[in-house]
């Protein structure tokens, strides 16, 4: 079995001071690949330099709606040398965040929709960031035409309905922690019908650990628990769904299996 944890964040703190054991950790549960993502000026520096220190790993670079009030001429200029590194598979992670935030709505949306513009630039996918967001994330897709250049909505925790919205802009769909958690009944049904040419994992670690482990610390090892849980839901043989998220993500990526 291998597993790509689609969004991971090995490059922040708590889990930066102990990449080796987590890498070694991953491995052990058949993680593989893993996609470090950026938000701000160091957390993408930190993703570069973890991608050209593991051969296994790659970095998605981008400022995240939380940070978007910090992103300026300056910041989108680091951004495009960034986006520029070979081992860079998408731009993120962008979009809306309206849950305790200090960036305002239209900051949030001045900034992503630029973000997109420069993601579609240079034929990059996005993963794509939404919190309490639904119908302005979906809004600014469609409005942006992202279908050029397509994407993943991250750690998604929609139901069926949106899942079908955002399939029809040409975003596939990843699933977290969170569609292991056993009240989350909507999530559960939307991983379900995901096609299965259009469904990914990760972790979002340190955040959203699955079940068993809800409430503990999250790492990339445990991508392996996510998948067991939509496997479930899908009726579907594990190794089968790893097979097709793990080929999902490398297509997303540009990546060769």
């Amino acid at each position: 079995m291998k597993i790509f944890d689609s969004h991971t964040h090995l490059n922040g703190e708590p889990l930066l001071q102990d990449v080796d054991q987590y890498v070694q950790h991953a491995h052990k549960l058949g993680v593989v690949r893993m996609a470090n993502v950026g938000s701000n000026y160091e957390l993408n520096e930190q993703a570069l330099k973890l991608a050209h220190q593991y051969d296994d790993m790659y970095a998605i670079v981008g400022w995240h709606p939380e940070d978007s009030k910090n992103f300026d001429a300056a910041a989108e200029k680091k951004l495009e040398e960034q986006l520029a590194d070979e081992k860079v598979v998408a731009l993120g992670e962008i979009g809306m965040d309206y849950f305790q935030t200090t960036s305002s709505k239209e900051v949030q949306e001045a900034a992503f929709r630029r973000q997109i513009q420069l993601a579609k630039n240079l034929n990059l996918p996005i993963s794509v960031h939404n919190r309490d967001a639904f119908e302005d994330t979906y809004r600014i897709l469609k409005d942006e035409h992202i279908e050029t250049v397509g994407g993943i909505i991250h750690s998604f925790n929609g139901d069926v309905e949106w899942m079908k919205k955002f399939l029809d802009l040409g975003m596939d769909l990843s699933y977290s922690g969170v569609a292991s958690f056993k009240k989350t009944k909507e999530v559960h049904e939307a991983a379900k019908q995901t096609p299965l040419d259009r469904i990914l994992v990760e972790t979002d670690a340190p955040y959203l650990a699955p079940e068993p482990l809800r409430g503990r610390q999250n790492e990339p090892a445990y991508t392996l628990y996510t998948l067991e849980a939509v496997a479930r839901f899908k009726d579907m043989n594990p190794d089968e769904l790893a097979q097709a998220t793990y080929a999902n993500t490398n297509r997303i990526f540009g990546l060769d299996k």
